[in-house]
């Protein structure tokens, strides 16, 4: 790690507890549609399941480049039909589609983040777009020093530009970056894409009965429990 520079962080699931906010964001929602007999937590993990299948259209190029927002927008309105929870306005759905960007972070993020700022340049490596992710950061106090990612690369993770124009946009080499995540095949992709990388487990990201990504699976160059953690690792005061 002594090369590296910036640390990027994935965000859904490493920085932010997205099934938690979304299953609040639909809790709030349903009482007016008639969806109180539907689990919160059911309807999140549902959306969630569609995340990469759209991706996928893009990244295969059967679709062009296509922002996030767009995409769960579109994956929203499946997930309602499939419970035929009908009457949301174009008001209602914009507001639930939003859920994604008022997400809470995990209790040791920004304490985490502050101190690994005094020594690394900070920032995003998501799959979320520019606004997404700002409004997030706004809302959850999150010192980002940039906001990269999808958008400006043009390309979704895992696919290698995601990560190499990541780099090339902060203007150093892939090893000078590395990539922070809760997840092993992310981290694999920036592995083989030259970018140095370190695992923060997240053992509850997907609820009670996860079953992936419990555990480091691949010779990271760093591990820890927490952001935290990550901070006393990295010697950052």
């Amino acid at each position: 790690m002594k090369q590296v520079k910036a640390l990027v962080f994935d965000v859904f699931g490493t920085v932010v507890d997205w099934r938690t906010g979304v299953a609040r964001e639909f809790a709030a929602f349903l009482p007016a549609f008639g969806g109180t007999d539907l689990d919160p937590f059911a309807l999140a993990d549902a959306w969630r399941a569609l995340y990469q299948p759209g991706m996928e259209e893009c990244r295969s190029g059967r679709r062009p480049y296509t922002r996030l927002d767009v995409l769960h927008r579109e994956s929203l309105e499946k997930v309602l039909a499939a419970n035929n929870i009908t009457g949301a306005s174009e008001g209602d759905l914009d507001h639930l589609n939003r859920a994604w960007h008022r997400l809470d972070p995990w209790p040791d993020v920004v304490l985490g983040l502050t101190r690994l700022g005094r020594k690394y340049f900070l920032g995003t490596l998501s799959n979320g777009n520019i606004a997404l992710m700002a409004n997030m950061a706004k809302r959850a106090g999150l010192p980002w020093d940039e906001i990269l990612g999808a958008e400006p690369t043009r390309a979704y993770k895992p696919q290698p530009e995601a990560y190499l124009r990541t780099a090339e946009i902060l203007a150093m080499k892939p090893g000078e970056v590395c990539l922070v995540a809760a997840h092993n095949g992310d981290l694999r992709a920036a592995h083989a894409a030259g970018l140095a990388t370190a695992f923060v487990a997240r053992p509850t990201e997907h609820g009670p009965g996860q079953k992936k990504d419990l555990a480091a699976e691949g010779p990271w160059d760093m591990v820890a429990e927490s952001f935290v953690d990550l901070a006393d690792k990295l010697g950052t005061g």
